[in-house]
């Protein structure tokens, strides 16, 4: 009743304007023979004054009123010429004052009734977070998604033929295999570069449960990112419990994080959104994957999240830091054996002295558990793995890029 009250209140008043611009226009519009028979009449009665006080002799009134009167007969002769006593009639200014308040009252109630919607109580902020809640809950499954998104198998580029043949062989191997917690991760891993991200994200849930308790964060981070590629970046209910799983494991799992706020954004809760992804751009080096899509997107999260952020500008990483790659490794190939072996020797002698005394990036801890991979120390490459989890226990990221190359040395699951 309130709302009611107070709309047709307004509406009064600005009718009441309206209708009082119409008679000041009424009043505006009288033509000027109207205006000079009113001073004539005036000047008419003004000689009669002087007349009586005895400032006129009667010969000079009598001119005057002659000369007064003739111009008063030309000034109503112009007057009846232009339709009466100037603007409109008194009646029609009544109904146009009428008219108006039917359109501004009338109409806007009935344009209320007709787009607005009579009763609706005020939403609080708590009620627009539960229906957000709801909405969220209630979106489209996996499959549903999936339903809509045709998978398209790639090669990747200088990819040949035979490493098609190779993935083929795998898929027969891991058909006959199911439970090869091996196998599912490598086809998990090819059959995304080849884009089949559903056949990969069907791997990597038997490789989670092979492992059974001990699958990681990053598993399950992996797991649900697989899921959110195959559907072109839409994070559906179950991505959403894997991304779950995975920071109740590890809560600072950048992976992870960034998905969320992806799903939050989606689902049109920008603040947690903005929260989730100001801290991850903190805590990211600056060649981070999602540090990219996070810089091109969190200014406008954060301004529908009511939140005043200026992105601060892009830090640069820093140089690589010398060591020996897999490039410098191949690169002695055309040496003799011996030669060989006491170059890359040198060199990872070199950046185990360095990390040693110095410390370094995850890439260079990588490189240096993949060059004795490379050598055939396994022992050495165990051991600096075993090293490496204690000083990247803070940097998921990291970790997980030395992680891969330890599996590939042989010395991680």
């Amino acid at each position: 009743m309130g709302f009611w009250l107070t709309a047709i209140g307004l509406a009064v008043i600005v009718t009441i304007f309206l209708v009082l611009a119409l008679l000041r226009a009424r009043d505006a519009a009288a033509p000027a023979a109207a205006y000079d028979l009113q001073v004539y009449r005036d000047q008419l009665r003004e000689v009669e004054r002087d007349h009586a006080r005895g400032l006129l002799s009667a010969d000079d009134a009598e001119r005057a009123r002659i000369e007064i009167s003739r111009k008063i007969l030309e000034a109503d002769r112009a007057l009846k010429d232009a339709g009466g006593t100037g603007g409109a009639p008194p009646r029609l200014t009544a109904v146009a004052s009428a008219l108006t308040a039917l359109v501004v009252i009338g109409g806007g109630v009935g344009l209320y009734l007709v787009m607005g919607v009579p009763g609706a109580q005020d939403v609080p902020l708590a009620g627009r977070l539960a229906a957000i809640e709801e909405s969220r809950t209630n979106r489209p499954t996996q499959q549903e998604a999936e339903s809509n998104v045709p998978e398209v198998e790639r090669l990747p580029e200088g990819a040949s033929d035979r490493y098609l043949e190779l993935v083929r062989q795998l898929r027969a191997t891991v058909a006959e295999r199911p439970d090869d917690m091996r196998g599912n991760a490598l086809l998990a891993r090819h059959e995304a570069a080849l884009g089949n991200f559903r056949a990969a994200y069907a791997a990597k849930g038997r490789v989670i449960a092979a492992r059974g308790d001990t699958a990681t964060a990053q598993d399950y981070a992996e797991l649900a990112e697989l899921m959110i590629l195959a559907v072109n970046g839409y994070v559906s209910p179950e991505a959403e419990r894997a991304l779950g799983a995975a920071l109740s494991r590890d809560e600072e799992n950048p992976t992870a994080r960034y998905y969320s706020g992806l799903m939050f954004a989606q689902s049109g809760r920008y603040d947690r959104a903005f929260r989730l992804w100001r801290g991850l751009l903190q805590d990211s080096q600056p060649d981070a994957p999602w540090v990219g899509p996070i810089r091109s997107q969190i200014e406008d999260i954060a301004r529908l999240a009511g939140e005043n952020y200026t992105l601060p500008p892009a830090p640069q990483p820093g140089p690589a830091a010398p060591g020996p790659s897999q490039a410098d490794i191949e690169a002695a190939g055309d040496m003799s054996a011996e030669d060989r072996d006491a170059m890359i020797r040198g060199m990872v002698r070199q950046l185990n002295d360095r990390l040693a005394a110095e410390g370094g990036s995850a890439s260079e801890w990588a490189r240096l558990i993949g060059a004795y991979g490379v050598l055939g120390e396994t022992e050495r490459a165990a051991a600096i793995w075993q090293e490496a989890q204690a000083k990247f226990a803070a940097d998921p990221e990291g970790l997980a890029q030395i992680r891969a190359a330890a599996r590939q040395a042989g010395v991680a699951e």
